[in-house]
């Protein structure tokens, strides 16, 4: 398998496309102003103490109040809070290998034994705000690394259970217990097996002085404030997926493409040279024909072999998948079969679906009605072998006697939801159409209003890629004749993205201009 990361980063967006084997497998797009993102560590502040669900309403500056359960305080929150107190006190704070552990919670307590309004207290992340509700939190706090994961308070040392070899578990678990300091615990990742001393004690040391350095803060830091933020996107989707498959990294944004280049260095130094600056003029998405994807997989109705088809329904409650097998030009030798064989490349196209569109919480799926148990069970192992590389937490459950299958996957950020359907490109959704004669007019009304009203004189004008062959047919071409009129810092650039009749003017800097 042959995986490639895009990178592409604008002044409002940053979005990442894996690849594997070309096939676009997932897609993260995210405001560049986005606050709250899972890991964060922030000092909160309790607004309301809800008994009737055993919980707390956590003030950490975002819009609406953050959820925190009992059971996720974690059995150590009476040494995290005598640590918060020792660390935000004028004597300054003690470090936590020092500090003297207090006994665990009760597991049945209840959340008015340790929590009061407007007590301060650390949190962290486990949810990214989803719909209308704020995001959910944890006080079990956790620092990720490539290899391990730093867990505060907790003198624990766990190991994968991917890890299958019992000796490498062993040793793991034996050299980990040798190097952590007191009151730190430690999850072994996977990618931990076969792993030197040396790199785990460094990557340990540099865990510990981002919690050190980060946690020193406090005294200064008023709630709510973040106190440890994550990794940058990019660059915490690499520590958790790079392997020896990566052919090639791109990025469109050379500050972007060196913290990248670092970060590789840091966790695999053999494998910088496969970080590269993509140069192009042309949108990177466009350029290795990502946006087509994007727009044949992101619709309700997704095709996947020989006319065969998913749709996809979203409800509050649950997801729901029709699998169709549609005009199959190659039928199989009888109904079971085909609908066995419909089937089974039905599941690798929903495994695809649920990480690329990052679908959690419960997911129905209607798969076409078999008779034959072991058909059956053929289709639920091939789901299970698809979904073994997604590295979210998810179970699957066999299919009932309906056809139906069931599968819950941890829900932790925004599905991902690309609008596939565009506005009529005549009409605008306005119902009236205007010739199309006209309408190098109005794109040439709104460069002459950049340039004459707006003084913009470097700006790129991106069009459907049909329209910029148009306006470039010829000499002296549309355009040509605009740059002689208003500007020869115009540029012209085609995009699949745009519908057929869009356009959009961008600045200097990339970011589009307002011709409101």
């Amino acid at each position: 398998m042959n995986a490639e990361l895009f990178v592409d980063v604008t002044p409002d967006e940053l979005s990442i496309a894996l690849l594997e084997d070309k096939r676009l497998v997932e897609l993260r797009k995210e405001k560049s102003n986005v606050q709250f993102t899972v890991g964060d560590i922030f000092l909160g502040r309790v607004k309301k103490i809800m008994p009737g669900l055993n919980a707390a309403f956590i003030d950490v500056g975002y819009e609406k109040d953050a959820f925190l359960h009992y059971l996720d305080l974690g059995p150590q929150f009476r040494t995290l809070q005598k640590f918060l107190n020792s660390s935000t006190s004028k004597k300054g704070g003690m470090a936590l290998h020092k500090l003297k552990p207090e006994s665990d919670i009760n597991k049945n307590g209840t959340i008015k034994e340790v929590l009061a309004s407007g007590q301060d207290v650390l949190v962290q992340i486990a949810k990214e705000p989803i719909s209308t509700k704020g995001p959910r939190l944890t006080s079990e706090l956790s620092l990720a690394g490539r290899n391990l994961v730093l867990l505060p308070f907790s003198d624990k040392v766990s190991v994968s259970q991917k890890i299958s070899s019992l000796e490498e578990r062993k040793r793991l678990k034996r050299l980990l217990l040798s190097i952590k300091p007191k009151n730190y615990g430690v999850i072994i990742r996977t990618v931990a097996e076969g792993k030197r001393v040396a790199e785990l004690d460094k990557e340990l040391k540099m865990l510990l002085k981002r919690w050190e350095e980060n946690t020193a803060r406090l005294r200064d830091i008023k709630a709510p404030g973040l106190v440890i933020g994550e990794i940058g996107r990019t660059s915490a989707l690499l520590r958790d997926i790079l392997n020896p498959s990566f052919n090639v990294i791109y990025v469109n944004d050379p500050n972007v493409c060196r913290e990248v280049k670092e970060y590789v260095g840091l966790i695999s130094p053999d494998r910088q040279k496969i970080v590269k600056h993509y140069r192009g003029a042309a949108p990177i998405f466009d350029q290795f024909s990502i946006e087509k994807q994007i727009k044949a997989l992101f619709g309700k109705t997704v095709s996947f072999k020989s006319g065969a088809y998913l749709i996809i329904e979203h409800t509050e409650a649950l997801h729901v998948i029709d699998v169709n097998s549609g005009n199959r030009s190659k039928s199989a030798s009888n109904q079971e079969n085909n609908a066995l064989e419909v089937n089974l490349a039905a599941a690798e196209e929903i495994a695809r679906q649920l990480r690329l569109r990052d679908m959690g919480g419960i997911i129905v799926v209607d798969f076409i009605d078999m008779q034959n148990a072991e058909n059956r069970q053929k289709v639920f192992d091939k789901m299970k072998e698809a979904m073994a590389g997604d590295r979210t937490k998810h179970n699957i459950l066999p299919l009932s006697k309906f056809g139906l299958m069931q599968i819950t996957r941890q829900r932790v950020r925004p599905e991902m939801h690309i609008k596939t359907m565009e506005t009529c490109p005549t009409c605008f959704g306005s119902g009236k159409i205007a010739p199309a004669v006209f309408w190098p007019d109005k794109i040439e009304e709104a460069v002459r209003y950049a340039v004459e009203d707006l003084h913009l004189k470097k700006l790129t004008l991106k069009l459907h890629p049909f329209v910029y062959a148009y306006l470039r047919k010829g000499f002296p071409s549309i355009f040509f004749k605009w740059r002689m009129k208003y500007t020869f810092g115009l540029k012209a650039m085609p995009s699949d993205s745009l519908g057929f009749l869009e356009f959009k003017i961008v600045d200097n800097n990339n970011k589009e201009v307002d011709l409101k």
